[in-house]
């Protein structure tokens, strides 16, 4: 059985709208995009099945029987689908609730992170080279040239808290 045209169309429209709505920053465009998305890996993974009658042993051939694989797949995706969206309402309602937005806000530390990787991709670069080796404390700002203290004596720090509990 081949599948039908408008199907394929439909799939790709779904799963191309929710790709896009999954990207945005506003919470609750990203649960319609997993809407949209599991809706989309719904109707695929129907058109992968086998019209016929019920598989049921006795009551039709096995040749003419369809195939409840996918049918049983679908079921799964749906409960899926409903846990994403019960989980993404929940994220959007209180961040909501906390903020009186639901826009996904910046990750400083992330940005941070980023932002020292990008500048030890050169060539020759080493991390002995790069250690901070006065005794200031790290208050995170950029060094004179331009550099960010490193995340070490953070690090070291914590774990001296944690021994002292």
């Amino acid at each position: 059985m081949t599948p039908n045209l408008t199907y394929i169309v439909v799939v790709g429209v779904l799963f191309a709208a929710g790709v896009t709505l999954l990207l945005e920053r506003s919470l609750t465009r990203v649960l319609m995009g997993v809407i949209l998305l599991g809706n989309g890996a719904n109707l695929l993974l129907l058109t992968g099945g086998r019209a016929g009658g019920p598989p049921i042993v006795g009551t039709t051939d096995a040749g003419e029987m369809s195939d409840p694989l996918p049918q049983a797949m679908v079921l799964t995706a749906i409960v899926i689908t409903l846990g994403m969206t019960a989980f993404l309402l929940a994220l959007s309602y209180r961040s909501w609730h906390l903020n009186g937005h639901d826009e996904v806000q910046d990750d400083v530390e992330d940005r941070r992170i980023m932002d020292l990787a990008d500048r030890d991709e050169g060539p020759g670069t080493d991390d002995a080279d790069q250690s901070d080796s006065d005794d200031q404390p790290d208050d995170g700002r950029p060094d004179p040239d331009g550099r960010r203290p490193s995340a070490a004596p953070v690090a070291a720090a914590a774990g001296e808290r944690g021994r002292d509990a």
